[in-house]
């Protein structure tokens, strides 16, 4: 028997496709804020900064430049730290998983009990968790050590390089420069 001009009441397949081609587009968004890896580790422009003023301007120049990158250097090093502790990895990519699914590639709110779940509150649950289910693998140690060498990395990185050669858009170059001091007379 044929089935022919019937038209499948299934859609599984397509959503499923759908979701795949959505998360894909999610995660190079999210990709396309890092930053060249050439630009971060351009040898030249590293240079001992002026003063403390000037390592912690350099260091939010950067932090807001490079965030992505930073992120994932942190991600790796949290990684590389759990490969001694096969549990702990387990959880950890679990908990990434979570985080994608929960947090990252959602595109409608999260509701709960028929009641809407603000983002906020999937961070602060999703970041408590994941703190908590890590330590309790028994890998705190390698866990801290690799968060500690990592912020002091992303610090070292901030302050000792140059900011004039990179360029920020608009609205990252006015979230970083104060405003000018007003004069408090009249323009001349």
């Amino acid at each position: 028997m044929t089935n022919y001009g019937t038209i499948p009441t299934s859609s599984s397949p397509s959503t499923n496709l759908e979701f795949i081609s959505r998360a894909k587009n999610r995660i190079k968004e999210g990709l396309g804020t890092r930053r060249p890896w050439k630009i971060m580790f351009n040898f030249r422009s590293f240079a001992l900064p002026a003063g403390f003023s000037d390592a912690v301007s350099r260091l939010r120049t950067n932090v807001a430049f490079f965030q992505m990158n930073y992120a994932i250097v942190l991600l790796i090093l949290l990684f590389l730290s759990l490969l001694w502790h096969p549990i702990s990895l387990i959880v950890f990519v679990v908990l990434m998983a979570a985080w994608l699914f929960l947090y990252f590639l959602r595109d409608e709110p999260l509701t709960l009990f028929g009641r809407l779940v603000s983002d906020r509150l999937v961070l602060l649950v999703m970041a408590v968790l994941t703190i908590v289910l890590l330590l309790l693998t028994g890998a705190t140690l390698n866990i801290l050590v690799a968060l500690l060498v990592g912020v002091l990395l992303v610090v070292a990185h901030g302050a000792l390089r140059r900011t004039d050669d990179l360029f920020l858009d608009e609205e990252e170059a006015t979230r970083l420069t104060p405003p000018p001091p007003s004069s408090g007379g009249a323009v001349p």
